[in-house]
């Protein structure tokens, strides 16, 4: 939802200004009209930092559309109508949440279908949801979709959980290194070594390296972090291009062991995902397309597309997924087989999303368990050559008296 501002006149004749909150200039004109007045102007209000930085505190997480899910499903369970059960979550949701909430309210109670109202918020609700909440809908088990769909939401958060807590510690350890190295050859190493000058010593190779690249910084550090800044704008904008995004993707899986971790992590949730799709009863075409639109990644995402094509031309989805060996690893295909001839796809796709699952979480413990002692040693060997760097002179002068 964006914020505009607006200029108008009231029955009387008088200017009137203020602000309205809608999705577009159009639907902001016809809310200030429904107020009794007549639009003269309507302007987009520039977001300050302020705003901003409320936004982004006020922002729906997974954790909230997960909550929202689990207190929705347990109200239907009992016998709530959902306009009730949307009220009842109304008034318990907190700001931006509450703001949709309502907005879902208003539209159920004026004849729409929740499905159709979920659509209208694609930033929250995404079309995995929306399909899934349809198809309840469509089938009258309104109630048993909702439970699976918050239990998935809920795993899909632990799990993710799981992995940035891993991560976080050598992240930070990491940053730190780094913060730490730029301020030391910025402000500290310059007045550190400028003693040396003063006696006109003769430098040993160590120092001499350590006050080059204390001066590179020093001097050139804005244009170091402008140099940051514009290959930073220039990756992203590559990555926005179709060649670049699938470029960039294809490198993702390629690199050293995160490339292997972030791809289980995305399997996990795939699977996970068409399980659940599969078991709400939405057709197997329809769940490829729809998990090919919200997939993280172009290298998985045309490999779900290419698959859907091939199930329609008649295919079974084992040779389907088997066709993309860069996609999908052979277990998947060969599960997925097992599933198509035994019908009982749900299940083995279900156990598919835990063996990924497990892969992730060991690969995880291995990532950190590797990095924290290869920080460890880069930061002692960072140490060491700035002790020897700056003491050896030291000891040098000392000697000659």
């Amino acid at each position: 939802m964006k914020r505009f501002t607006y200029k108008a006149k009231d029955k009387s004749g008088q200017a009137v200004t203020g602000e309205v909150e809608a999705s577009s200039a159009q639907v902001a004109a016809k809310l200030v009209r429904a107020r009794g007045l007549v639009v003269i102007t309507i302007t987009p209000t520039r977001e300050s930092l302020g705003s901003l930085f409320r936004k982004f505190r006020e922002r729906i997480t997974l954790s909230d559309v997960a909550t929202f899910t689990r207190q929705l499903a347990t109200m239907v369970n009992a016998g709530l109508p959902i306009t009730q059960a949307l009220l009842i979550l109304r008034s318990q949701s907190r700001g931006s949440l509450q703001k949709v909430v309502a907005q879902i309210l208003t539209d159920v109670e004026g004849g729409e279908s929740l499905s159709t109202s979920l659509s209208r918020h694609p930033k929250v609700f995404n079309p995995t949801y929306i399909a899934l909440v349809k198809s309840g809908e469509v089938g009258g088990v309104m109630d048993e979709v909702l439970v699976r769909l918050a239990d998935n939401l809920e795993k899909q958060q632990e799990f993710k959980g799981k992995v940035t807590g891993a991560l976080i510690y050598p992240a930070i350890i990491v940053i730190g290194m780094f913060l730490v190295g730029f301020i030391m050859m910025v402000f500290v190493i310059p007045r550190l070594t400028s003693l040396y000058g003063e006696f006109n010593a003769q430098l040993p190779t160590p120092t001499k390296i350590l006050i080059g690249t204390s001066n590179i910084f020093a001097k050139a550090w804005p244009l170091i972090l402008i140099t940051l800044g514009l290959g930073f704008y220039g990756f992203s904008a590559y990555r926005k291009t179709p060649a670049g995004r699938r470029r960039t993707d294809e490198l993702l899986f390629k690199l050293p062991i995160i490339g292997d971790l972030q791809k289980q992590v995305m399997l996990t949730e795939l699977t996970r995902t068409l399980s659940l799709m599969v078991g709400a009863g939405v057709s197997i075409l329809e769940t490829l397309n729809i998990t090919a639109g919200v997939v993280g990644n172009v290298v998985i995402s045309d490999a779900l597309k290419d698959a859907a094509k091939q199930v329609e031309k008649g295919f079974p989805i084992a040779y389907a997924f088997s066709k993309h060996p860069e996609a999908f690893p052979y277990i998947l295909s060969q599960m997925v087989a097992v599933g198509e001839e035994t019908g009982k796809m749900e299940e083995v796709l279900a156990k598919v999303s835990h063996v990924f699952e497990v892969e992730s979480d060991q690969r995880v413990k291995a990532l950190t368990s590797a990095v924290e002692p290869l920080v460890m040693i880069l930061l002692g060997l960072g140490v060491g050559f700035l002790v020897i760097a700056i003491i050896l002179p030291i000891y040098n002068l000392t000697s000659q008296f």
